[in-house]
């Protein structure tokens, strides 16, 4: 079905003229923009002193996570796909779990809970590594591109930020509930947040590795 074709079949749907807009600025593109602007506000509200502020911080996260759902969903409903959405969708994904990560890092006794001090350099070290998959897998599409490769996500690379969404939702609960009494379940939390996080990075470097062993081909052109 050709893009015309898709237009006649929602041009009666009064929630596609809603979501079609004007030229780029489409709803999924708003949304995903939305997603952007919340990064600073979440960051913000996880530093600053008030009760409940990691609840709200973690509203704010949660709810950028959601506008990722639905522009996705409704960008492929509708057909509103565009190069603004491919471009702009995957780094607001990636800044808003690498934030998560970074400022979750200043509070040091979220991974150091009855584990020690080394608890907090393995998960700086853990944090590095999402960082540079993201770097290199970046700059190898980029190479792909100019080669006129296209290389599509893989399913590891899905279960990676999935497992990136749980560990700093469940890490932000889990200090959000320590703010209000102190009981074993708040440790329960953090510790399956943290089984999440150490997840994450084995998928994280399964995922990096992967990506260049199937694509290899792309370093030798």
């Amino acid at each position: 079905m050709t893009d015309d074709e898709k237009k006649e079949e929602f041009k009666n749907d009064k929630f596609y003229k809603i979501a079609a807009g004007k030229g780029i600025m489409n709803l999924p593109n708003k949304l995903t923009i939305s997603r952007v602007v919340m990064i600073p506000v979440f960051i913000a509200l996880f530093y600053i002193q008030f009760t409940g502020h990691y609840f709200v911080s973690l509203a704010v996260f949660l709810l950028a996570e959601f506008t990722d759902l639905f522009d996705g969903l409704i960008a492929r409903r509708y057909n509103l796909v565009t190069n603004l959405g491919k471009f702009l969708d995957p780094i607001a994904d990636k800044v808003l779990n690498l934030s998560g990560f970074v400022v979750l890092l200043t509070v040091p006794e979220i991974f150091t809970a009855n584990l020690g001090n080394w608890a907090i350099i393995v998960a700086g070290c853990g944090v590095t590594a999402i960082l540079a998959r993201e770097i290199i897998v970046s700059g190898f599409r980029m190479v792909a591109a100019n080669a006129g490769i296209v290389i599509a996500a893989d399913k590891v690379g899905k279960y990676k930020t999935v497992s990136q969404d749980a560990s700093v939702t469940l890490l932000l609960f889990g200090i959000g509930l320590n703010e209000f009494f102190d009981h074993l379940i708040c440790d329960i939390i953090n510790y399956i947040g943290l089984g999440f996080f150490a997840l994450c990075v084995i998928l994280t470097v399964v995922s990096g590795v992967n990506y260049i062993v199937k694509n290899i081909e792309v370093l030798k052109q």
